[in-house]
């Protein structure tokens, strides 16, 4: 399997192969991508909604080939491009209203009552949503010209889906007034998950992709990047009880999987994801106004005593301090800020090589 975009791939893969049994065959991948030759623009073109900008899958896959053709990819990054149609589509395939803005969507619920609507919730292949994500996929497949590699769709299920189909806030109380519905639910939302993710592996691999998503790391089996954002909100028992066993039958189902843990409310939950054998690794987001990896080394150093590993994000002053209090097995350089040229480039990972 080659690239053009990173001709190096072979090696590459070799790394993240190792990174992903917290084991190294000769440094860490360290992940940097720096501007390129200029890319054509494209004529502007007026819409009447956000919707139809969002939906218009033939500009956009033509604005991505232009945008990715236009950096280059140094060291262990990835050419990656994936059909995205926001963070809640998958709760959209199984009934939800969606909303467009300028940036993001987001699901309208579905459940508003658990006896009258709780069976609406089912997955439906013919969803125009589900079809346009076919569609924009094989779209990218067409453009790439095995230039780069095309990802899936950003996919939520577990606690993420069940908050879309009843609301976050309405989902809070439940696990107080009705927590057998929502334990139900969990459990039952799961298949048509794996149904959909199917559609899309089968279809990436068959045209000769690795699997990747929204976060850029790849297996040539099944990967995914479980979450629960909504478990910021509940108590570690409460998590343990009604969603941690979720979690841990959705990384059952990958090859290899990175827990997406996000913001310090989270953190409480650290433990209890570090106990599942079969999660390779954990991409801790801080969040805004959090920032700094001296904050967090004893989150980092629970992760690497675990086995588990690390998506790690720093600055170019952090590096010694990240040499001083980790191994560099299981750490994968996600991002360095402040390397702006090829040459600081090079003499980073000269740095990195040199970390036993």
């Amino acid at each position: 399997m080659e690239f053009s975009l990173q001709p190096d791939y072979a090696k590459v893969r070799e790394r993240y192969d190792a990174f992903w049994n917290c084991e190294i065959i000769d440094r860490p991948p360290v992940s940097i991508i720096l501007p390129g030759k200029a890319s054509k623009q494209l004529p502007p073109k007026q819409y009447n909604s956000w919707e139809e900008r969002w939906l218009d899958i033939e500009r956009r896959a033509e604005e991505m080939d232009l945008s990715i053709r236009s950096q280059r990819f140094l060291y262990d990054s990835l050419p990656i491009v994936w059909p995205n149609l926001g963070p809640e589509v998958f709760s959209a395939w199984c009934g939800c209203g969606y909303q467009y803005g300028e940036h993001t969507t987001w699901s309208e619920p579905l459940i508003h009552d658990w006896e009258r609507d709780a069976d609406k919730a089912r997955l439906n292949i013919n969803h125009p949503l589900f079809r346009k994500t076919i569609e924009f996929t094989k779209l990218l497949l067409e453009y790439s010209h095995g230039d780069y590699i095309v990802g899936m769709t950003d996919l939520h299920p577990g606690g993420d889906h069940v908050a879309a189909l009843r609301d976050p806030e309405n989902l809070a109380l439940d696990m107080i007034e009705n927590p057998e519905w929502v334990s139900e639910m969990l459990k039952r939302s799961m298949p048509d998950f794996y149904a959909a993710y199917g559609v899309f592996y089968n279809l990436l691999r068959e045209a000769g992709m690795p699997i990747t998503a929204w976060t850029p790391l790849v297996h040539d089996g099944t990967f995914g990047i479980p979450s629960n954002d909504f478990s910021c909100m509940i108590s570690k028992a409460m998590f343990d009880e009604y969603f941690l066993p979720g979690i841990a039958q959705e990384c059952c189902f990958y090859e290899r999987s990175i827990y997406h843990l996000d913001g310090p409310g989270a953190l409480r939950h650290l433990d209890s994801l570090l106990e599942i054998p079969q999660l390779n690794a954990i991409q801790w987001v801080c969040g805004a106004g959090n920032e700094g990896y001296a904050r967090w080394v004893k989150v980092y150093q629970k992760i690497q005593a675990a086995h588990k590993g690390i998506q790690l994000f720093c600055t170019l002053d952090e590096l010694d301090l990240v040499f001083e209090t980790l191994r560099p097995e299981g750490v994968w350089f996600a991002g360095i800020e402040g390397i702006r040229d090829e040459e600081t480039a090079k003499a980073v990972v000269k740095r990195i090589e040199k970390w036993k």
